[in-house]
């Protein structure tokens, strides 16, 4: 059975993101690769403390990050065109994500990570039997070591490639459904290179053409003090946003991207929805995932970044009461566990 809604059909079978593959540049002849990812919960936050925040659970995909969403049409893409090799960069979520879904693709996988990255997303990305390469310094070396690779290989980016925006945009999709149409006022996302927020800005974009919504949400995007290029400009509202290079550890490695890859398209976001950043530190994070815990969610620090920036908008004025929010939660805390 197949359901109306406005331009195109949704498959009210399919309890993953492929419900809205009418949508997705994707052949109707070709394989999916998939895992079931998507249709994550949206729950109500604490409706006393935090009245009208709700909180969309991407770390029940699959592998325990959102990053699912993008792996499964990049790969599901990929392999259409017979591709039998990839590599890919990644800080941990990524990496896993990507392995796990060329393990189901059975298509040979390469995975470059920081030595820092958290042993357990280690552990998950060589369980699936990728192969594992450690790149001394911060994620900016870890981008610069794969170029070599990808000149031969194929790069299957989370950040350059547009198959992998095609689906994080499902969010605004799957939104849209569960909110029975209903828009927030305000969504907030960890932004690192912004894959979650470029691809909310798509999705929200083509229902507002189809006449499914009538505005956007206001995007709110969340970096670490330590390195937040994109806050930067926002701050100082300027065209373009240049590299900051990284001043130090954070929690929120997941976020830490000196420059991000589609910078006009981000400032473009920002303008188009009125959007605005800001940054928290590691202790205002583990007070976020003190909360979050409290609550019943169980995240990585990546997440919890979300928390104390809802806080921060608030103050600012940017969120009023009452204001209908949605948080994405990013990443499973059982990824960051020891």
């Amino acid at each position: 059975m197949h359901e109306s809604s406005g331009h195109f059909k949704y498959d009210t079978y399919l309890k993953s993101l492929w419900r809205y593959r009418q949508v997705i540049p994707i052949s109707s002849e070709c394989d999916l690769v998939t895992l079931g990812e998507g249709m994550t919960p949206l729950v109500e936050l604490a409706p006393l403390e935090y009245p009208e925040h709700y909180v969309k659970l991407d770390y029940l995909c699959p592998t325990g990050s959102y990053k699912d969403r993008g792996a499964s049409v990049l790969l599901t893409h990929l392999n259409s065109l017979g591709v039998t090799e990839v590599v890919e960069d990644s800080s941990g979520n990524a990496g896993a994500a990507i392995a796990a879904y060329s393990a189901r693709a059975d298509i040979e996988c390469t995975i470059y990570c920081p030595e820092s990255t958290s042993k357990s997303k280690l552990k998950q990305i060589s369980a699936y039997g990728a192969k594992l390469k450690l790149i001394p310094g911060n994620r900016m070396a870890t981008t610069e070591a794969i170029k070599k690779a990808a000149e031969n290989i194929p790069y299957a980016s989370h950040n350059w490639h547009p198959f992998f925006l095609e689906g994080m945009k499902t969010l605004a999709y799957e939104l849209t459904e569960q909110m029975s149409g209903k828009v927030p006022k305000h969504i907030i996302c960890p932004v690192g290179f912004g894959s979650i927020y470029l691809g909310l800005y798509i999705g929200y974009r083509e229902l507002q053409k189809m006449g499914k919504v009538d505005f956007l949400p206001r995007l709110l995007g969340v970096q670490p003090s330590v390195c937040s290029p994109i806050y930067n400009a926002y701050r100082d509202t300027l065209s373009t946003i240049t590299r900051m290079a990284q001043i130090g550890t954070t929690l929120a490695e997941g976020i830490t991207a000196e420059l991000p890859v589609r910078t006009q398209m981000l400032i473009h976001a920002i303008d188009y929805t009125n959007g605005a950043f800001t940054t928290v530190d590691d202790d205002e994070i583990e007070e976020g995932m003190k909360i979050l815990a409290g609550k019943g969610l169980y995240v990585e620090p990546t997440s919890a970044v979300v928390i104390k920036a809802y806080d921060k908008f608030k103050q600012a004025g940017i969120i009023g009461e009452q204001d209908l929010t949605v948080s994405i939660l990013t990443g499973s805390g059982l990824k960051s566990s020891s």
